[in-house]
């Protein structure tokens, strides 16, 4: 029988990506502080329809906002480790990013009682080392990376990539990949960004993004028999009205399209426990 999953996923990173990119002013931080607000209102969604998510939240955000962190951990929600600050991996030395990591994972555990299943990186860039590092410290699966769609996958160490020569893959782990696209994140569609170096212009019409947000859905549906896709929010990006609104009618879509909604650990899980692994 067809089984299509989606994974509505949101990175509750509050001020913290801001920090990361130096930006500091009050202004910077009054944007990431929308995101204390977006949480509660899509929260508040999540519950009307009965939908569980998953939540990645840097440790730094979960030691600023810990009372809007219970409230997602309180709903039932996932709560995956998405880094200590908002640094991506692949600009850390190992030794920073495993203390990063550690750290992060304490405060999940302090927050939850248990240990982080799942990872996601910031900005989505993993360093060398980190698939062997979340294998040390006992990760089921990461959401970061985009070899991908429609299906989960093992991640790979070793791989030798040269300018001058064909790529060479190295072994598959037990890691499982729950693959993302930027298509599919709310962040490069809706967000105005001036740095110093460039400027995202964002600030596209919600209608035409939840067009293909629906469109990718269906695919999925006509061509594969099982298969998940994976949505993400960032809270103070979704959680301004008229995106709440796209939020809402993009679940509408879905449930239209007998779509099953699940956190993303439950997804790894499914997938591991499927013989041959579904396809």
């Amino acid at each position: 029988m067809p089984r299509h999953i989606a994974c509505m996923t949101f990175d509750f990173d509050a001020m913290s990506g801001f920090i990361a990119r130096g930006m500091t002013s009050p202004t910077a931080i009054s944007r990431g502080e929308f995101g204390a607000i977006g949480v509660r209102r899509v929260l508040a969604l999540l519950r009307q329809y009965q939908i569980p998510a998953t939540f990645y939240v840097p440790g730094v955000v979960i030691g600023t906002y810990p009372d809007v962190c219970r409230e997602i951990a309180a709903a039932g929600h996932e709560i995956g480790h998405h880094g200590w600050t908002h640094v991506p991996p692949a600009s850390l030395k190992p030794e920073e990013e495993e203390k990063g990591l550690i750290r992060g994972i304490e405060a999940i555990e302090g927050l939850t009682g248990i240990k982080p299943r799942g990872y996601r990186s910031p900005a989505w860039d993993l360093s060398q080392v980190t698939v062997e590092l979340l294998l040390r410290h006992g990760f089921l699966y990461d959401s970061s990376m985009m070899g991908n769609d429609h299906n989960p996958y093992r991640v790979r160490v070793g791989d030798r990539i040269e300018l001058e020569e064909p790529a060479v893959f190295g072994r598959e782990t037990d890691l499982v990949e729950i693959p993302i696209s930027w298509s599919l994140d709310d962040f490069v569609h809706f967000e105005y960004l001036r740095t110093a170096t460039a400027v995202i212009h964002g600030v596209m019409n919600a209608n035409d993004v939840l067009e293909n947000w629906t469109n990718d859905f269906e695919y999925m549906t006509r061509n594969t028999e099982w298969g998940v896709l994976t949505y993400t929010c960032h809270p103070y990006v979704i959680g301004r009205g008229h995106r709440m609104i796209m939020l809402e009618r993009l679940i509408l879509n879905l449930v239209e399209r007998n779509a099953v909604f699940h956190r993303v650990e439950d997804v790894a899980r499914e997938y591991l426990g499927s013989a041959g692994h579904p396809t």
